[in-house]
C-alpha cells in the first residue's frame, strides 16, 4: 500500500489532543450534516479522537460510519470514545488515505476534515476517496488555510509563528494553506459536480481565548511540530519560546479575537 509523502507536522501531543477533541460535526462538518440521510454508510479519514466520527454515526442511526487514520495509538483512542457514547453504528480501523483498504464504491460519503494539508498527494488522495464512494454519493473535505488566519490584537512574534508554521509544514510536504486550494484540487482530480464554501472558527470570548492561545503556546514549545521546527533548522528553542510567550500575551487580552478560515467542497462523484 503507498504511504504518505509528508509528515504528519502536528503529531498527538496532548495540547494537539485538547484540539482534536472539541471538534463536533456541528462546529466542523455543518456544510455536510445537511447532505446525511439516516441510512448512510460513511467513511471518515483522518478520524483522529473521534469526535466527529462519533457525531456524524450519531446522524444515521440506521447506517454506518467507519472512522479511519493512520495512527494505531489514536484509533484506539476513537474507540473507547465511541464506546463511551454508547454507539454500536461505528468501528474503527487503521489506514492511508493515499491506498485505502476497502473495494470500490463501498461508501455513501466519505468525509476528511484537516487531512489534505498534511497530504503530499492531495489530487491522489481525492481520488482514492472518489474511488471507494458509490456512484452519486458524496465526497466531503473541509481544510483550513494558514496563511489567511487573522487576529488581533497585532503581536508581532505571532506573525512569526504564522510564517514559521507554514516553513515547517510545508518542508514536511504538505501545504498549510490548503483551504483555498480544495476546489483546484478537486476539479484536478477529476470531480466536475462540486459545491464549494467557507466557514470559521472564532475565538473571542474569554473562555474561548485563553483555551486556544493556551494549546498553542504549548504545542510550540512541546509537541512533534516544536521537534520538527528546531530539528529542521527552522528555528531555535528560545524562539519558540518567545513565540509561546506571544501565544499567551495575545490569550490575556480581554479584545483578544481571533478566525481560523477554512474552505470546504461537497463533490459528488
Amino acid at each position: 500500500m503507498p504511504q504518505e509523502s509528508a509528515v504528519y507536522t502536528h503529531g498527538h501531543h496532548e495540547s494537539v489532543l485538547r484540539s482534536h477533541t472539541w471538534r463536533t460535526a456541528a462546529n466542523s462538518a455543518a456544510y455536510l450534516v445537511g447532505e446525511l440521510t439516516q441510512d448512510m454508510r460513511i467513511l471518515d479519514i483522518g478520524c483522529g479522537p473521534g469526535t466527529i466520527t462519533a457525531d456524524l454515526a450519531a446522524l444515521v442511526p440506521q447506517g454506518h460510519v467507519t472512522g479511519v487514520d493512520i495512527s494505531a495509538e489514536i484509533v484506539d483512542q476513537a474507540r473507547e470514545f465511541a464506546k463511551r457514547r454508547e454507539l454500536t453504528q461505528v468501528d474503527f480501523a487503521v489506514a492511508d488515505i493515499n491506498g485505502l483498504d476497502f473495494p470500490d464504491d463501498s461508501f455513501d460519503v466519505v468525509h476528511a476534515h484537516q487531512v489534505l494539508q498534511h497530504v503530499g498527494d492531495p489530487i491522489g488522495a481525492l481520488r482514492e476517496m472518489r474511488r471507494v464512494c458509490r456512484p452519486g454519493g458524496i465526497v466531503a473535505v473541509r481544510d483550513s488555510d494558514y496563511g489567511a488566519f487573522t487576529w488581533f490584537p497585532h503581536i508581532p512574534v505571532l506573525d512569526e509563528w504564522q510564517a514559521l508554521y507554514q516553513r515547517v509544514a510545508r518542508a514536511n510536504g504538505g501545504e498549510p494553506d490548503a483551504g483555498r486550494r480544495l476546489l483546484s484540487w478537486a476539479q484536478s482530480a477529476g470531480f466536475t459536480e462540486i459545491s464549494p464554501s467557507a466557514s470559521v472558527w472564532c475565538f473571542a470570548t474569554p473562555d474561548e481565548r485563553a483555551w486556544w492561545s493556551g494549546l498553542w503556546a504549548d504545542r510550540t514549545t512541546a509537541s512533534v511540530y516544536a521537534d520538527l521546527a528546531v530539528d529542521g533548522g527552522h528555528t531555535a528553542v528560545g524562539h519558540l519560546a518567545a513565540i509561546a510567550d506571544g501565544w499567551r500575551e495575545w490569550g490575556t487580552r480581554d479584545d483578544a479575537w481571533f478566525v481560523v478560515p477554512h474552505g470546504e467542497v461537497l463533490c459528488r462523484a
